[in-house]
C-alpha cells in the first residue's frame, strides 16, 4: 500500500451552514450547562476523511437523504425512538463515501487533525465502518451515561482501529457530546469475554 494513506479528523460547529440545528444546539447546551452547573460550551460534530490508494473516503453520520449508493451509506439507525425510525425523517445514516465531501468543511475549527499516516490503520478503519453500532440517536440505549450520536460513531471507529481516541479533544472552548459513548462501547468490545 502507498505511504499516502491518512486519517484526518474534522471538527464542525454544530449546525454549520444552517440556523435551526445551530439554535437547537445552543438551547440544548444552555439547558445542559445549567443542569450541570457549568459554563456553556460551543458544540461540535466530528467527521473523518480517510485516504487510501483506492481513493478518499468521507465517514460521517448524518440525516437520511436521497440515493444511498451515491453517498456510500453502510448503516442506518433511528432518531429519538425505535418507533419513529419507521419514518425516513427520523432516521440517520452512516456514510463511507468514496470521493465524498464534508458539507460546510470550510467552517471546520482546528481541522483537519492528522490522526495517522499508517496505511494498515487507514484500511482497518474503513473496514470497520459497516459494523459501527446503530442505537437510537440522542438516547443512551447502551448504558454509557451519554447519548449516541455522530461523535459516538467517529470516536468508536477511531478507538476500534487502535488509535488513541481518549487523548483527542474538541477545539478549545468546545465539547463533543456523545464522544465518550463511542469510547465506552469500543472499550467494552475490546474486553475479552
Amino acid at each position: 500500500m502507498s505511504s499516502g494513506s491518512t486519517i484526518d479528523l474534522y471538527w464542525l460547529p454544530l449546525g454549520a451552514g444552517g440556523h435551526s440545528v445551530r439554535l437547537n444546539g445552543r438551547v440544548y447546551e444552555a439547558v445542559a450547562a445549567r443542569l450541570a452547573r457549568r459554563a456553556a460550551y460551543d458544540l461540535y460534530h466530528s467527521a473523518l476523511e480517510v485516504c487510501v490508494p483506492e481513493g478518499n473516503f468521507v465517514i460521517e453520520q448524518t440525516p437520511v437523504l436521497g440515493s444511498e449508493e451515491q453517498r456510500g451509506v453502510v448503516a442506518q439507525g433511528a432518531v429519538g425512538s425505535r418507533w419513529a425510525g419507521r419514518f425516513r425523517i427520523f432516521r440517520y445514516e452512516v456514510r463511507r463515501w468514496q470521493n465524498g465531501v464534508i458539507p460546510d468543511v470550510a467552517e471546520a475549527v482546528e481541522s483537519p487533525t492528522r490522526l495517522s499516516h499508517d496505511p494498515r490503520l487507514a484500511q482497518l478503519l474503513l473496514d470497520l465502518v459497516p459494523s459501527v453500532p446503530t442505537p437510537v440517536w440522542g438516547r443512551d440505549e447502551l448504558g454509557t451515561g451519554e447519548m449516541w450520536n455522530s461523535n459516538s460513531v467517529v470516536s468508536w471507529l477511531i478507538a476500534r482501529s487502535g488509535l488513541a481516541a481518549e487523548s483527542i479533544r474538541p477545539p478549545v472552548g468546545g465539547r463533543a457530546p456523545g464522544w465518550n459513548a463511542g469510547l465506552e462501547v469500543a472499550r467494552r468490545q475490546d474486553i475479552p469475554r
